[in-house]
């Protein structure tokens, strides 16, 4: 099995699980971020304006791609939100590719963060 059919296999195992555990199958990459976003802030299920889940899916990358090296974790601010810095350069990649690198990163993050053994 190819690395990208690996991929798009664990992928599907994540969606899965998050259907088991959320009730819910997110129906894309952004879903799955937006799921990491209200978990890293750690303030629970409540309304979130267009602006905050925004910011929502922003801390989310930022928190998947420190599994790379590319951003550390500054602090947070008075309302306890995440603030991110960026440490290394991104690659210039195409969509597709910026795509894989986030599921290849989301996935980690649930194996590291949450025992998913996939």
């Amino acid at each position: 099995m190819g690395e990208e059919d690996k991929l798009k296999e664990n992928w599907q195992t994540l969606l899965q699980f998050l259907k088991e555990n959320i009730g819910k199958k997110p129906v894309d990459l952004n879903g799955v971020l937006f799921v990491i976003g209200v978990q890293e802030l750690g303030q629970g299920k409540k309304f979130f304006t267009k602006e905050q889940k925004q910011d929502l899916m922003h801390i989310a990358i930022c928190r998947v791609l420190s599994y790379g090296g590319y951003y550390e974790l500054e602090g947070k601010d008075k309302e306890g939100w995440p603030h991110w810095k960026l440490i290394k350069p991104l690659p210039n990649f195409d969509l597709l590719s910026q795509e894989k690198l986030l599921k290849h990163f989301v996935i980690e993050y649930f194996r590291k963060e949450v025992g998913l053994h996939i």
